[in-house]
């Protein structure tokens, strides 16, 4: 414990940019999340499989670039929610941020159980209410 508490003391400026990082990733999504949010389709969550973008075709080049950098990104972010978790700043909420950004196998279909636990989807469906739209499917269309 001794070791890690000299290690603090002698690397203070990390505690800064931590810190930073943690005020900004707070402040960024309290801004983006109600306008994300309101971006969503209202039927999103009840399709098989997520719509690809026609940036595949039509521009594969900057798709890749958009992929890498959203990708490196969310990898940047759960190291710094991991790091918080020990130091000052909102671990989870940073490491929750960093899993959605990045690509990965299932990760449509965790969305979708998140998205149709109750208490989040009447959370979300607040945020869409505020921006004058309509809620999120609560069951698939007939």
């Amino acid at each position: 414990m001794n070791n890690f508490i000299d290690w603090l003391t002698n690397n203070q400026q990390i505690l800064v940019w931590v810190g930073s990082v943690s005020i900004i990733v707070f402040i960024l999504s309290l801004i983006s999340l109600p306008w994300l949010v309101a971006k969503i389709p209202e039927d999103y969550f009840f399709q098989k499989k997520r719509q690809s973008t026609h940036w595949k075709t039509q521009r594969p080049l900057l798709r890749l670039l958009v992929l890498l950098g959203k990708n490196l990104l969310g990898y940047g972010l759960i190291l710094a929610g991991i790091l918080m978790l020990f130091l000052p700043g909102q671990g989870i909420l940073t490491v929750v941020i960093g899993m959605l950004l990045i690509d990965y196998p299932g990760k449509f279909d965790i969305e979708r159980r998140i998205v149709s636990t109750p208490k989040i989807l009447n959370g979300l469906n607040w945020l869409r209410a505020k921006a004058n739209k309509p809620p999120l499917a609560s069951r698939a269309p007939k």
